[in-house]
């Protein structure tokens, strides 16, 4: 009859699927197949038959007989690989091989993330010579041993930290405190691959604009870091430092926006004068970076430093302590000074706190500016720190301007408003 719908079978669907997941990882061994005696035993036809050997012993015998057919292929694919005749044959093809049988079991429950993870491993499969070269030729010993370092921290010890308050005052969180190490050791990495594709003169300022709206204060200790480490970086890490500011400028804009447009509007003279300063700051030193030559490749070595990303780690849990004892020691009397102890961590929280009590009409908007102001101070002020501990004298003295200069433009626009009122 006219007009009617065909309904194709799911199950045939998923066959399909499975067909297709066969194809595709297939397709690619069967490139890399060889000729002649030494050729690999599987080429596309295996494949696609392997992926729907794993599909109907599904859907046939459930999971038990899907794991006695991937039991015999696991098996010919043994015997396969002691009789090929090389020295060093690999096993690329065969676990690709039970792979695929598995993929094809997989197409008759999730056909979705079957086709997904054949299309990622064909990707992985497709890309062996530059992963071999990658690796053994751009991929430096101590890169790697950051790398493995990095992936410890995140996977192994950050689930293993308490995540509740300790400490005195209940001010200390250690899986949040941990979690800033990782972020520090995160944006150094980052700055670092930045130098090596792109040069420390346009890499850095990249890095560290991109990086401060993740966390200006832990991008500031990382540039410094690598100013330390570097003196022909240090214009360019000067650079990123300062240009994170605008991101902190930027962030502060989008989150009183969400939070409430009137302090958005009573504050918008005050951020246009300090983004302008961190930008002008901020682009006087990249400048001075572009121009600077730089002999040969860029300098190979640590991603990041630990005891860096621990020493930060350390002075913030000062702070959050310090901060908390002020907290209990002026209690509740007056906003500003919570926004101040608030901006020592997080300038952007304090500014949320105080929107929202714009947006809930316990206070007016122009009783907002001095709160959200004295946050912004105290985090310039956390800043400072980062910069002197972290990046030393040279690097602390270039910064530290550039930091007072905006904070004190945020401040010359509330009094400019003031003064137009």
């Amino acid at each position: 009859m006219a007009g009617e719908v065909v309904i194709i079978d799911p199950v045939i669907l998923k066959l399909a699927v499975a067909l297709g997941v066969g194809l595709l990882i297939g397709a690619e061994r069967e490139r890399r197949k060889g000729a002649g005696p030494s050729r690999s035993p599987a080429g596309i036809r295996t494949f696609a038959v392997a992926s729907l050997v794993g599909a109907i012993s599904f859907i046939v015998g459930g999971v038990t007989l899907f794991a006695i057919a991937t039991a015999g292929v696991v098996l010919l694919v043994t015997v396969a690989y002691w009789r090929v005749d090389e020295d060093d044959p690999g096993l690329t093809t065969e676990l690709a091989l039970i792979a695929t049988v598995l993929l094809g079991g997989l197409s008759m429950q999730q056909p979705e993330l079957a086709g997904g993870v054949a299309v990622v491993l064909a990707v992985l499969l497709t890309v062996k010579s530059r992963l071999h070269r990658f690796v053994s030729t751009l991929l430096t010993e101590n890169e790697l041993e950051d790398a493995l370092v990095f992936a410890a921290a995140s996977l192994v010890v950050l689930p293993l930290v308490p995540d509740r308050a300790m400490g005195p005052y209940g001010a200390l969180n250690p899986h949040a405190i941990w979690v800033i190490v990782l972020l520090v050791m995160a944006i150094s990495a980052a700055g670092y691959l930045a130098v090596r594709l792109l040069g420390s003169r346009f890499g850095l300022p990249i890095a560290g604009l991109a990086s401060g709206f993740i966390s200006s204060t832990a991008t500031i200790g990382a540039m410094g870091a690598r100013a330390a480490r570097s003196k022909e970086a240090l214009p360019a890490a000067v650079a990123g430092a300062v240009l994170s500011t605008i991101a902190t400028i930027v962030q502060m804009t989008v989150v009183l926006a969400a939070t409430s447009m009137t302090t958005l509007q009573s504050l918008a003279t005050p951020l246009l004068c300090a983004g302008l300063a961190a930008v002008a700051y901020g682009s006087a030193f990249t400048i001075l970076a572009l121009r600077q030559q730089v002999d040969g490749d860029p300098q190979q070595g640590r991603a990041f430093s630990l005891s860096t990303s621990l020493l930060f780690a350390s002075i913030l849990a000062v702070i959050l302590v310090a901060s908390a004892a002020l907290q209990d020691l002026f209690g509740e009397k007056g906003t500003v000074v919570a926004a101040a102890l608030a901006g020592f961590v997080d300038t952007h929280s304090a500014a949320v706190s105080i929107a929202s009590l714009v947006s809930s009409e316990k206070i007016t908007s122009n009783d907002a500016i001095l709160p959200i102001l004295a946050g912004l101070s105290t985090n310039t002020v956390s800043k400072m720190v980062f910069a002197t501990v972290s990046g030393g004298r040279p690097f602390a003295i270039r910064v530290i301007p550039g930091l007072v200069i905006v904070a004190l433009a945020a401040w010359a626009g509330a009094l400019l408003d003031v003064r137009m009122v």
